[in-house]
């Protein structure tokens, strides 16, 4: 997995064979096969690694918080926090998601799993007649979907905002989308 992760990190990853995988992790290609019989296994691997990291376990914990406007703060911080820590991976996969079957997948499998975690969350803000008067419980989902994105992520620290200053910025816009600035 390290040898994935690093090849993704230095955008080789999509040109590189199995066997250059294999020659990579330092094993014999008969070894690698025998774990990962395809690209798109060691890409599956590499998703099965995002399932460990601690900021999107704490978004698992924090969109259940009682307090549905801490909740919102803690799980657009932690959402910043995990596409931070992945940052150099997922700059890859999102990047050829177009013509690599792998990355696709990766990618459709992540968004599908952060649509569950922010759909619970605004299923609890609307529980709790915070969110915007006249904004449906769909239209609320949707602009939580577009500022947690990578692509939003990526856009702001591409503008050179900091970590904290991308978190400030979506936390003030979700508020002001989705409570009506309250």
């Amino acid at each position: 997995m390290a040898a994935v992760r690093k090849l993704l990190a230095e955008g080789k990853f999509h040109d590189a064979t199995v066997d250059e995988v294999a020659k990579r992790a330092g094993i014999a290609r008969a070894t690698l096969y025998q774990h990962f019989g395809s690209r798109l296994d060691l890409v599956d691997a590499i998703c099965d690694t995002f399932d460990a990291n601690p900021a999107l376990l704490e978004i698992r914990k924090v969109v259940e918080l009682p307090d549905p406007d801490a909740a919102l703060t803690d799980t657009i911080a932690n959402t910043v926090r995990f596409w931070s820590s992945e940052h150099a991976v997922l700059e890859q996969l999102y990047g050829v998601v177009a013509i690599d079957p792998a990355a696709r997948d990766l990618v459709d499998r992540q968004r599908a799993d952060r649509r569950g975690e922010m759909q619970r969350l605004i299923e609890n803000l609307d529980a709790a007649g915070r969110l915007r008067a006249g904004l449906s419980a769909r239209d609320a989902l949707a602009m939580l979907m577009l500022l947690t994105s990578y692509e939003s992520f990526r856009e702001l620290r591409q503008a050179g905002l900091s970590e904290r200053k991308v978190a400030e910025n979506l936390e003030r816009s979700a508020r002001e989308l989705l409570l009506g600035g309250r």
